[in-house]
């Protein structure tokens, strides 16, 4: 029997959930949010994007004060680790972030079903907890169920030396020796941590290079700089099989280029492949909705799939599996189901990398660029030259801005540098509105900021930039 009827039931409370649901209760609608976890915010908020940054940052501020502070005239001397609190604070940002979201939802009159989501009918949701059972009806129903993690044969994680990202982000203490199978975003970003705290990081990568869909010339500057701090990479090689014993873990691998094997040991590894819908225990397949091969929902232009009444977004429909991504997506969708206009435009969602230095990018690659014959002019400026980089002791990497010839609109850009996730938005924006490198490289940037070498990148793409 229905328990309660409403406009729209969403199931999944991360940031494409929660965000579709706030959105759809704002356009007036009755909406329902459904989420098996105790707390709100999904794995980006629980056990992803927001725990791993207050790491990476707690462990930069320790790298700082050992090895960087000197520089500036401050010594530091009994310097010690205290872990423990370290993880501590992680999760007490993660507590107040997640209570914030349950006011959020409150505020807006959201009912909140604590439990897990499953579509029995084209109008009906059941709800199960380990007490309760109920079935609500839903004239809209949104699958926000985002990902899981993808594991690899031979190798059991079991989240004490052998572990998910999950397990990373709490480890009980600093590992002398961190394998990190994986040389992509979350790979980089957790192996950084244990290396910036003390563990020696060793990284295989199946691809011939990091993060193969980064841009050539910023991936191989990512890969010399993070070598430089000190992590190792083994590229071209594949993982056989790891196996746990009481102190360490057993691994053999195998280079695909020369069929070598070798056998490595270590006290923590990391599995960190990548990430796959979530998808089971929905219902979808007795409904029939389709997924493509990869096992991603099929959508259309309004995220309806193949039954019009159910939508789906974020990490379960095709695109980048990212929080920011999956956010606008919620919006548009609750948009399209209120009768509005939805808009998500994916020639400019922002990636980033949070290592040292960071990593941004958004648009087309130079080699995606030059595949598809594209003529375009390049523009390149080092933080070198940059008087606020030089001036802060952070003059790693540089902008990237890629243009058209002809028209002079952005079509990609790069940044390996200090902010790099947080100077990308202001190229985000030009692409949004179809600037050329013109527009911005005539936008008067604050001196002395790190932009400014945005705005010498973009010189650099239409004329010359000043002051190299």
């Amino acid at each position: 029997m229905i328990m309660e009827n409403f406009d729209v039931v969403v199931i999944g409370g991360g940031p494409g959930g929660y965000v579709a649901a706030i959105k759809a209760a704002q356009l007036g609608l009755k909406v329902a949010c459904v989420e098996k976890r105790k707390t709100l915010g999904g794995t980006c908020l629980n056990i992803g994007c927001i725990p791993s940054k207050a790491l990476l940052d707690s462990s930069e501020k320790y790298a700082e004060l050992t090895h960087k502070f000197a520089d500036h005239g401050i010594n530091c001397s009994s310097v010690k680790l205290d872990l423990a609190k370290m993880i501590s604070r992680k999760d007490e940002i993660v507590k107040g972030l997640t209570k914030g979201i349950e006011g959020l939802l409150k505020k807006n009159k959201i009912t909140h079903y604590c439990g897990t989501g499953k579509i029995i009918k084209q109008n009906e949701v059941e709800v199960s907890s380990s007490d309760i059972k109920k079935v609500i009806g839903a004239k809209n129903i949104v699958i926000a169920t985002g990902a899981d993690v993808i594991s690899i044969p031979n190798v059991e994680i079991n989240e004490q030396n052998i572990v998910s990202s999950t397990g990373a982000l709490s480890l009980k203490k600093v590992p002398k020796k961190m394998i990190v199978i994986g040389g992509g975003y979350i790979g980089l970003e957790m192996g950084s941590v244990w290396q910036r705290l003390g563990a020696e990081v060793e990284v295989i990568e199946f691809m011939d290079s990091i993060v193969s869909s980064m841009d050539n010339e910023i991936g191989l500057q990512l890969h010399k700089s993070l070598e430089k701090e000190g992590i190792k990479f083994r590229l071209s090689t594949k993982v056989l099989s790891a196996k746990s014993t009481n102190k360490t873990v057993e691994i053999n691998v195998e280079n695909v280029k020369t069929n070598k094997q070798e056998k490595l040991s270590c006290d923590a590894l990391l599995v960190a492949v990548g990430r796959s819908p979530y998808t089971k225990n929905l219902g979808i397949d007795v409904l029939g909705i389709q997924k493509d091969s990869k096992g991603k929902i099929v959508v259309n232009d309004k995220y309806a799939t193949n039954i019009p009444n159910i939508y789906a977004i974020g990490d379960v429909i095709d695109g980048p599996m990212l929080a920011h991504k999956a956010e606008d997506e919620g919006v548009a969708v609750a948009e399209f189901i209120a009768g509005q206009v939805g808009h998500v435009n994916y020639n400019a969602i922002p990636a980033v990398i949070y290592t040292s230095p960071e990593v941004a990018s958004v648009g087309q690659t130079e080699e995606q660029l030059k595949k598809a014959n594209l003529d375009y002019n390049v523009g390149k400026f080092p933080f070198l030259a940059n008087g606020r980089a030089k001036a802060s002791g952070c003059t790693d990497g540089m902008v990237k801005i890629l243009a058209c010839k002809k028209t002079d609109k952005i079509l990609g850009a790069h940044i390996i540098g200090p902010n790099a996730g947080t100077m990308i938005a202001e190229l985000v924006l030009a692409m949004e509105y179809m600037a050329s490198s013109e527009d911005v490289a005539r936008t008067i940037h604050a001196h002395p900021t790190l932009n400014e070498a945005v705005k010498e990148a973009a010189l650099a793409t239409f004329s010359k930039a000043l002051h190299i």
